[in-house]
């Protein structure tokens, strides 16, 4: 998560994430060399009071600052759409988890194993540890394993929701009647939250998502556990 006076993304935990992050950071010093150049050239513009017949037209600076804005959009187009592709391949997935968007709370099942599935509820305030995060942590934490390609299938049982984790780069809308479906994998064991990014009605800020990334072989036990 992100802490105060962060003016950053928060940390990536996959490794879309931290592409997306690099692609951000790409940009923004494009926009800082376009800016610096605009503003150096109406300063020099307001402070010089000499004239010139080569700055009412001139050929050459009208091909270039056609052209150059050209190159500058291929060089943000090229990796953003690298960048697009890449998030919507599904990759061949080590299991399946199903989000099922309610009013307001997270229905999950995890396909791959019988009848292991839960409701996922916002811890109420009167209710919060020191150890919780208030309107972030959930009773029933979506427990995933780490390093394992993950498909996640969403849909809605009443209204459009939408299922988002910032840290792993994720955000896929719920709709009632239809299944879409993401892929990603964490790179490392923590506690992940998210939120509804949807204006679903009069609660859905209070719908959060709260994953807990664990190794293989305590996913594993989680779910002997579950199954006993």
């Amino acid at each position: 998560m992100t802490t105060w006076l962060n003016m950053s993304l928060q940390d990536g935990a996959s490794p879309i994430m931290e592409q997306l992050i690099f692609f951000h950071d790409h940009t923004l010093m494009i926009m800082l060399m376009i800016i610096t150049t605009v503003m150096y050239m109406m300063t020099t513009l307001i402070w010089n009071k000499h004239t010139s017949r080569f700055m009412l037209e001139g050929q050459l600076i009208e091909t270039t600052w056609t052209i150059a804005p050209a190159i500058i959009l291929v060089f943000i187009a090229m990796p953003s759409l690298r960048l697009l592709y890449l998030m919507d391949e599904i990759h061949n997935p080590a299991m399946t988890l199903k989000a099922v968007g309610h009013q307001w709370y997270w229905s999950y099942e995890y396909s791959d194993f019988t009848k292991l599935e839960f409701d996922s509820y916002m811890i109420p305030q009167d209710e919060n540890q020191a150890s919780t995060f208030r309107l972030l942590d959930t009773d029933n934490r979506i427990v995933l394993p780490m390093n394992s390609p993950i498909r996640l299938v969403v849909t809605a049982a009443d209204v459009l929701h939408s299922w988002t984790i910032p840290s792993l780069g994720v955000k896929t809308d719920a709709t009632p009647g239809r299944l879409n479906q993401t892929s990603f994998s964490i790179n490392h064991p923590g506690i992940l939250y998210g939120q509804c990014s949807e204006i679903c009605g009069a609660n859905h800020s209070f719908m959060p998502i709260t994953i807990e990334s664990v190794s293989a072989n305590h996913f594993i036990n989680w779910v002997s556990s579950l199954s006993e």
